[in-house]
């Protein structure tokens, strides 16, 4: 097509169209705003100011959601199949597989442990079910309100389409993805990793990414925020240490981005999209005759000239939130008890950890066996090594795994459970295939890198 084809979607209605709901949505989701406990989103301080609101109500508000989710999926499955209109979204909501099912049902037994307070005392422990239910889900419940009913605001107006032009000559070359990925690591690096997989899910839902690249992205562009960072940080009390510490992580985070695409089980994703067609067109052969950033904006003009309604921008928002809310949470709640029952009460992970001492040798980590101990736990929860190694007397090795457990990035308390959760295509399995090989391949980095500040 030639350029003159395309000057209908050069007017003021789609400029606006394509700015004001966009540049609002980038404040919300990627613009940090200093707080007493340090950088974070206007997304995520809505959401802790709605936690401190809800927080006489927090415990039976997540009952009820975790209740309800694993009740009417039971029902909708058998006694009221066709309860809902075939196709519908609360079909969809309410219907998912059996195996589904019986994870959201596992969930309201865990939930119901904690909050009735009866059952198992293995369940019902602070570091475990309690640990999930209280500390994480009311997090994760507030995130998903504003991030479900703000996400169009970046989705449907042309951001993507611009941004995926733009990004393109460099997102495709180095790590093989479409240039709009790199708006899911900004949202996740600056903001929080949950966010980016939840754009990362929505984006692969509406044809926009193929399985292999939603997986890619889902695995290994989610990085954790700069406050998590700041966190882990104190925890090992290297605070001080702040800018080679992140720089650090960035290094090993970019390695690991573009190795792990070229390795099984990302290697062998089918490159194809959920319904079989492409519906992002902006690194096609539309727009040809205008030079790059041209061409980006060409593309989010055409995006805006087609976008929703704010009536089904509203409804797209409810139904992301309800999504979240009800398929997500049982999930999380399910899976990240089950992991944290595993390392708090089994040995399996010092098990697993053992095979490390050889390699924290011969890259000559002090303490190799206190750090191998404290490897394969971050599978289980993030911030769980940092807090076994804090006692260790060396700079160095509580520095190394530090690192290690926020590159490793994939953690069944919320980003794997969140993985899971998704229609992101990924299998338990693969999570810990990818977070074993994710510690393989970053471990090097971070050790040499260690070895030059210490």
């Amino acid at each position: 097509m030639s350029p003159t084809s395309h000057q209908n979607y050069f007017t003021l209605r789609n400029w606006c169209i394509l700015l004001c709901p966009s540049l609002i949505g980038v404040y919300l989701f990627m613009v940090p705003v200093a707080t007493e406990k340090g950088l974070t989103i206007p997304v995520a301080l809505m959401a802790n100011q709605l936690k401190v609101g809800l927080v006489d109500w927090m415990s039976l508000l997540l009952m009820l959601i975790i209740g309800t989710s694993a009740l009417m999926s039971l029902l909708t499955k058998t006694l009221c199949a066709k309860f809902f209109a075939e196709g519908s979204f609360m079909q969809k909501l309410f219907a998912p597989s059996w195996s589904w099912v019986i994870v959201r049902l596992i969930g309201a037994l865990c939930a119901a442990i904690v909050y009735f307070g009866i059952g198992p005392e293995q369940i019902n422990n602070a570091a475990t079910g309690k640990l999930v239910y209280a500390d994480l889900l009311p997090v994760l419940l507030c995130v998903f309100i504003f991030a479900g009913m703000l996400l169009p605001l970046l989705l449907n107006f042309g951001l993507l389409e611009f941004v995926g032009t733009l990004m393109t000559k460099i997102m495709r070359p180095i790590f093989r993805l479409p240039g709009r990925s790199a708006v899911d690591c900004l949202a996740s690096w600056i903001g929080d990793g949950s966010v980016g997989i939840l754009l990362t899910s929505k984006q692969y839902e509406g044809g926009f990414y193929t399985a292999r690249e939603a997986a890619v992205i889902g695995t290994t562009f989610s990085a954790v925020s700069i406050t998590f960072c700041l966190v882990v940080l104190g925890q090992v009390k290297l605070e001080h240490m702040f800018v080679p510490f992140y720089l650090t992580i960035c290094a090993a985070g970019v390695v690991a981005a573009i190795v792990l695409p070229y390795l099984p089980p990302l290697r062998n994703k089918p490159d194809t999209y959920i319904d079989g067609y492409d519906h992002m067109r902006a690194e096609g052969g539309d727009f040809q005759g205008y030079g790059l950033f041209k061409r980006a904006i060409a593309h989010g003009l055409h995006r805006a000239s087609v976008a929703p309604s704010a009536k089904q921008t509203l409804k797209d928002g409810v139904h992301n939130t309800l999504d979240m809310l009800f398929g997500v949470l049982p999930v999380i709640m399910a899976v990240g008890t089950c992991a944290l029952l595993v390392a708090e009460y089994t040995p399996v992970f010092t098990w697993l950890g053992a095979p490390f001492v050889p390699l924290f040798e011969l890259l000559q980590i002090p303490f190799a066996e206190d750090a191998a101990k404290s490897v394969m736990v971050g599978f289980a929860d993030m911030f769980v090594p940092s807090i076994l190694i804090a006692a260790v007397p060396n700079e160095m090795t509580r520095f190394v795994i530090a690192a290690l457990s926020v590159t490793q990035l994939i953690y069944m308390s919320e980003v794997g459970a969140l993985l899971l959760g998704s229609k992101i295509p990924v299998t338990l399995l693969d999570l810990f295939v990818l977070f074993v090989l994710r510690t393989l391949i970053t471990l090097p980095v971070i050790a040499l890198m260690a070895h030059l500040l210490f």
